[in-house]
């Protein structure tokens, strides 16, 4: 991510993807962002988690689109920071390396992470000076820019113990399920498949339950380099024949999970799922996932996985807000993750 200096902390910030999005809401410069990708969408989503955090909230619609961005919209905005990956614009048609550095020296310079999602390769140019980060570890350098890093370290502890409690209470591998990570097309008989055990913070939710992926050795023609997302049909699926379905899209208003349950138990294919047949069908939010989003979709996949071990998932019921979950059966605390937010702690 290399070094930036500052004269003063950043005020108007630019993102594209959602994992910085979050990282700056979470040290509380949510209202400061003036883009993102898809900002309704990611408004939709974030409004269903943030329900359960008195006091935070976020109000994203009609930001600007950033992706892909334009020069000339950059220049308007004139943001003191880019909290964005260069290394991925690089890979926007368009963009080359000195448009981004011209960018960086007469706007605001650029620092993010973005491609250490899936351990994506660089494009040229950038393959020999690219490093890989953990989601907590991108979180912690974004909270120096905004000398916030008190606030980022009594999150990350947050989450250090909930990683520990899981991990201390995870039944034998012998008695743990296998699940897949998937997203079903809306209109066809067509899934993508996405790999739950790969390095990279797309996959900082499920790695921790140490399952049997059984996508891992399944392959077909992908949008994701080395097999990382897969297009799956239905009889690909069945092959794998999971027996936890964890889908992602319903937490958003793009997606409903009755439609979606309706449509695997009555095709004649994916009504023989393992998961299908025995209830198995789960919501999950989003792979771009920053540390607030982190925390709830651990939380939930552990539930979803290991009812026995961590209390069983309430279900998520569609348009609804993430679920009540009894105090004494959470895996992280509320109120503690919102006073830090808040500046409270």
């Amino acid at each position: 991510m290399g070094e930036v200096t500052f004269e003063e902390i950043p005020q108007d910030i630019f993102t594209i993807l959602g994992h910085h999005a979050d990282m700056l809401l979470a040290l509380g410069r949510g209202d400061d962002i003036n883009a993102m990708h898809a900002p309704e969408y990611h408004q939709s989503l974030y409004r269903k988690f943030l329900q359960r955090l008195d006091g935070v909230s976020v109000d994203w619609e009609g930001l600007y689109s950033s992706w892909p961005p334009t020069e000339e919209k950059l220049y308007e905005l004139d943001s003191d920071v880019h909290i964005a990956d260069p290394a991925k614009v690089a890979t926007a048609n368009g963009w080359d390396d000195s448009d981004i550095s011209k960018i960086g020296e007469t706007v605001g310079p650029w620092f993010g992470n973005t491609l250490s999602g899936t351990h994506r390769e660089p494009p040229a140019g950038w393959a020999d000076k690219y490093e890989y980060y953990t989601l907590w570890d991108i979180f912690g350098k974004i909270a120096q820019v905004f000398q916030e890093t008190e606030r980022y370290e009594a999150l990350a502890s947050v989450h250090e113990s909930m990683l520990e409690t899981i991990e201390s209470n995870l039944p034998p591998e012998s008695d743990r399920p296998s699940a897949a990570l998937v997203t079903f097309a809306s209109d066809e008989k067509k899934a993508w498949g996405y790999k739950m055990n790969y390095p990279g913070y797309y996959a900082a939710h499920t790695r921790p339950m140490g399952v049997t992926d059984a996508l891992a050795d399944a392959t077909g023609d992908g949008y994701g380099e080395d097999g990382r997302n897969i297009t799956l049909d239905y009889e690909l699926l069945l092959e794998a024949d999971p027996d936890v379905l964890l889908v992602l899209g319903p937490m958003t208003a793009y997606h409903d999970l009755d439609d979606i349950r309706t449509n695997l138990e009555e095709d004649t294919t994916t009504r023989h799922l393992t998961a299908v047949s025995e209830g198995n069908v789960y919501a999950q939010g989003a792979r771009r996932q920053g540390p607030i989003l982190n925390l709830f979709q651990t939380e939930m996949t552990a539930k979803q996985l290991f009812p026995d071990q961590f209390g069983e998932w309430p279900g998520y019921v569609d348009g609804e807000a993430y679920p009540a979950i009894p105090e004494d059966e959470r895996l992280f605390d509320r109120q503690r993750i919102a006073d830090i937010i808040n500046g409270e702690s």
